[in-house]
């Protein structure tokens, strides 16, 4: 990949190509559990460069403006949640979730200074415990997200979320790479609670040579994964299919495994150095369990135990306990015993390890990409393509529930079996239809 190239997909703040396109959907800014209070604690967040306050207004209502106080730049953390607004603690401007300037104690009768003060605010909405911003144009915004675990009843769907210390392109592979699999968690998946019981376990650790076939589709791309299944004296009856979705442009859907809850993740820019991991689990047709709560609660599967506050009180940083200062908290012992692959325990742990390893950005100038890549070229041609399409007046793709209501799926099929009428069957359109895992 030449430099302009990594640039454009890699750089995401505001006016940049890949910025304008990712601010044309909605984004997750963070859990509807930390602004759960109407009145409550304002907080901050940053998304694709942006400074930002989120809170809950007076009326339940989530807003998303300016960190800054338009008057001499205070930060709008430190200011008052009261009376469907935030006050400025310096001067007791008032700003409004939609970023309108309510009050100017000292020029209360002055129409024309409320106006001038206004600050930059984003419409919000909740779905999927998440809340979401439209951080586009005026008169674009797309319909809400209608990705399945976005349309289940709190109790089917778990969320969690990770702060990455690497550009998000690193982190949306790891989550397309499906070959990965068959080695950094190769010895992971026999020990953890979310993936015991499967015979996909067997496969992934037995045929680590993955063969790749990949359909682009209106809605992303569709990876189908295969490695050898059952054999009879030594010939190969069956092949597993590990069948992943990458959901334009942020979303991938993980191949489930057995009788386990499905997952997903959102990759979402903070900068261009770090980004949001997101990490969901559910289940279309019933609660998630108490035992699956609580295990993702411990860090198992896809989630992750984090840094505690460096002092009692502080808010939560949502970096994982294991991590770049502490070498992750490699363990060669279990390295070397073969309880660990690459010494890390945990699966978003050694992915984020690996991915942070390459630099804050990594160097695509200098990679040498193999055939278990195609995906991950696709990924990135769509993106540049989208990009560069819409910086000539070109509108990105659009998402709606017919494009988005896919599933991942694991699954053996004879070895003259075609997957892919399967899975256009099978797991597009998916509401009322079984899970499909091995």
């Amino acid at each position: 990949m030449d430099r302009t190239t990594s640039n454009l997909l890699t750089q995401t703040s505001a006016g940049t190509p890949m910025g304008n396109l990712m601010r044309r959907y909605w984004v997750p800014i963070l859990a509807a559990r930390e602004i759960a209070e109407p009145d409550g604690p304002q907080v901050r967040v940053q998304i694709m460069g942006e400074k930002l306050i989120a809170f809950r207004d007076t009326t339940g209502q989530p807003g998303l403006i300016d960190e800054f106080c338009s008057h001499r730049g205070v930060s709008l953390f430190f200011g008052r949640n009261e009376d469907c607004g935030i006050r400025c603690a310096y001067h007791g401007l008032k700003f409004d979730r939609t970023g309108a300037c309510v009050d100017v104690p000292s020029a209360r009768d002055n129409p024309q200074v409320l106006a001038r003060m206004a600050i930059k605010a984003y419409p919000c909405i909740e779905r999927g415990g998440l809340v979401w911003a439209f951080m586009g144009p005026a008169g674009k915004q797309p319909a809400p997200p209608e990705l399945e675990w976005c349309t289940l009843p709190a109790s089917h769907v778990y969320v969690s979320k990770r702060l990455q210390q690497s550009n998000y392109l690193q982190a949306i592979e790891g989550g397309i790479d499906t070959a990965h699999v068959s080695f950094v968690h190769k010895f992971s998946v026999d020990n953890d609670p979310m993936h015991q019981g499967s015979r996909a376990v067997d496969y992934i650790k037995a045929d680590g040579n993955v063969i790749f076939d990949i359909e682009k589709n209106p809605f992303g791309l569709t990876l189908y994964g295969r490695r050898n299944g059952d054999q009879v004296d030594g010939v190969v009856q069956t092949y597993y299919w590990r069948i992943t979705q990458y959901i334009f442009p942020w979303f991938t859907l993980i191949p489930p495994f057995g009788e386990h809850s499905l997952g997903g993740h959102v990759w979402v820019p903070v900068d261009d150095e770090n980004c949001w991991a997101w990490s969901i689990n559910y289940r279309p047709d019933q609660p998630l369990s108490a035992q699956e709560r609580a295990d993702m609660d411990a860090g198992h599967g896809i989630h992750v135990l984090y840094e505690p506050p460096a002092q009692a009180g502080q808010a939560i940083s949502w970096r994982p306990r294991a991590n770049q200062d502490n070498d992750y908290l490699m363990d060669r012992q279990a390295q070397k015993d073969k309880r660990a692959y690459s010494g890390i325990h945990g699966i978003s742990e050694q992915d984020a390890s690996l991915q942070e390893s390459m630099g804050a950005i990594q160097d695509r100038t200098q990679e040498k990409l193999l055939p278990t890549d195609k995906g991950i070229i696709m990924a990135r041609r769509m993106l540049e393509e989208a990009a560069l399409g819409l910086a000539n007046g070109i509108e990105p793709p659009a998402l709606d529930a017919s494009t988005q209501q896919v599933r991942a799926a694991g699954v053996l099929l004879p070895t003259t079996q075609d997957p892919k009428p399967w899975a256009k069957d099978k797991i597009e359109h998916v509401a009322g239809k079984a899970v499909f895992s091995v």
